[in-house]
């Protein structure tokens, strides 16, 4: 935190509603100092490097690209500034999103769905939360979190190893023995044991091998769409 102990705030969303919603929030709290609001990625990395700010606020989908910018800053920020609070706020619960910004740690790093601007006061607990080192995550986003645990522990291509499940996403995109072989660099045997172990696990029995390959596709393309 700076000297004059209040907290320095960057907002980054590309919604107006959303910028002027927490801009008129953080004005009147007497502990928090908007140093910058930004409408996407670029100009959030450049207020960020000119402003140093305690605590970023960011949406997840942003210009330029719209696609994860918000997670992809606030990653960057651990290597280049981990001392810097990370708050992504989200209009749904995304658990992919969610694990993606606590990949390398929970620590100075909140989750928060934009319904919660509503409450003013927790916003800025979340605030005050992230910069002094700790975490916050949405509720709902937990809720959502281990419903997805709980799915994929009941789905039979939870016994699948790693490799496995490498060697089943390449036959889910329709390639043959001999393609996944070269793709992976593996021999041609060595797919062979694998593809057969898959069928097993997924309790597929020996018959048309197309038959099976299709079947055991569908199966990991049902749960990657889960």
């Amino acid at each position: 935190m700076h000297s004059d102990e209040r907290l320095r705030v960057i907002v980054a969303d590309d919604s107006y509603l959303i910028r002027e919603s927490l801009t008129v929030m953080l004005a009147s709290e007497p502990g928090i100092e908007l140093v910058s609001v930004c409408s996407d990625g670029k100009e959030l990395e450049a207020a960020i490097a000119a402003q140093h700010p305690d605590v970023v606020i960011t949406d997840i989908r942003m210009p330029p690209w719209g696609t994860d910018e918000g997670i992809r800053i606030a990653n960057g920020l651990r290597e280049t500034n981990p001392d810097i609070g990370v708050l992504v706020l989200s209009q749904y619960a995304e658990p992919a999103y969610a694990l993606a910004l606590l990949d390398e740690g929970s620590s100075r790093r909140a989750y928060l769905l934009k319904e919660r601007l509503r409450d003013k006061d927790e916003l800025v607990g979340a605030i005050r939360e992230v910069a002094q080192g700790g975490s916050v995550i949405d509720p709902k986003v937990v809720d959502v979190l281990i419903e997805s645990r709980g799915r994929q522990a009941r789905s039979p291509l939870a016994t699948l190893t790693p490799r496995e499940r490498e060697l089943l996403a390449e036959i889910a995109e329709g390639k043959s023995n001999t393609a996944i072989a070269e793709s992976l660099v593996l021999t041609k045997r060595s797919v062979e044991k694998h593809v057969n172990s898959i069928f097993a696990k997924l309790d597929l029995p020996e018959g048309e091998d197309v038959s099976r390959r299709v079947k055991a596709a569908l199966m990991y393309l049902a749960e990657s769409e889960g």
